[in-house]
């Protein structure tokens, strides 16, 4: 009876079954939403070759979007694309971009929308962070996690504004995260840098709104299978069974971060805009703040 009380505590509601540690689609699938919820619609993902964007638009195409999958790495791209494609049949477009280069994100946004002639959502999800002390933290170290980031979410949301949504309207979430709300150790880079999304996300709700664009943030917990996951003590706190003091006592999937991204990107969401969405199970309010147990799997220092 413990056992079976404990593996339903810990598998996810909804769709998350199946969720993996790696870039794979889903094996099953069920709707929670309409199945047409984004049909005819183009969402260009930065990130979306791996983790929660790879997700992100796994499920999207699930509902009809046809996606633009955007990030360095285009040979990952066109490896996450012909999966999407083959799980779904929706097209998926990967395309090369260095979110840090506006020159770049302009020509990627031409290539997709010479293949679509449209984009309707943009989703902000390109990313870079570690674990390190402040005072360990190299200058330059810092200032990439800005660029990526906080830069990067404003130069994607700029070109998109400029060349397709002034005219037409448009979706913009921004993955962000709860870091900065307590102040998180060993994050001073990662929770400036998303405190700097929340607030764009409210400035740009405001002076953009009357050009028919919803711009909301998207705040995850805890996520498995991602390599956030890994790289900032999620195993370490499976392992002490830190997730224990997580209101609902697990981790999050990336289906359940996806179906949150449906929620912001869709006609539900029609009147919710300048807002951040937590979707952490409560993790922010009550895990513990633990320096001294994250310093023993943190970057000794970052020189990037």
């Amino acid at each position: 009876m413990a056992e079976a009380a404990m593996a339903a505590r810990a598998a996810p509601d909804g769709d998350g079954d199946g969720d993996g540690d790696g870039d794979e689609c889903l094996p099953r699938y069920r709707h929670l939403l309409c199945p047409d919820l984004l049909a005819g619609q183009v969402a260009f993902i930065t990130g979306g070759g791996s983790g929660i964007g790879f997700r992100i638009a796994e499920i999207f195409m699930r509902h009809g979007c046809r996606t633009v999958i955007a990030s360095r790495n285009l040979q990952r791209l066109a490896e996450a694309s012909k999966k999407l494609v083959a799980a779904t049949g929706q097209q998926c477009l990967p395309v090369s971009i260095d979110v840090r280069q506006p020159q770049s994100i302009a020509a990627a946004v031409d290539e997709a929308l010479q293949e679509f002639q449209r984009i309707d959502i943009l989703i902000n999800g390109a990313a870079g962070n570690f674990l390190c002390p402040a005072s360990a933290l190299s200058f330059n170290a810092f200032k990439t996690v800005i660029d990526i980031d906080t830069m990067g979410t404003f130069n994607t949301s700029k070109v998109l504004f400029e060349k397709y949504f002034r005219d037409h309207g448009g979706i913009i979430v921004n993955i962000t995260a709860t870091l900065s709300y307590r102040g998180q150790a060993l994050q001073v880079h990662a929770g400036a840098a998303k405190a700097a999304i929340d607030a764009m996300t409210r400035h740009l709700a405001v002076e953009w709104g009357p050009n028919k664009i919803r711009v909301n943030s998207l705040a995850p917990g805890p996520i498995s299978g991602t390599e956030g996951f890994r790289r900032l003590g999620g195993k370490f706190a499976e392992q002490s069974n830190q997730f224990s003091a997580i209101p609902l006592q697990r981790a999050g999937s990336k289906t359940e971060i996806a179906h949150s991204a449906l929620y912001l990107a869709s006609p539900l969401s029609s009147y919710v805009t300048g807002t951040t969405l937590v979707v952490d199970g409560g993790s922010w309010l009550t895990s513990p703040n633990s320096f001294s147990a994250l310093l023993g799997i943190a970057s000794s220092s970052a020189k990037l």
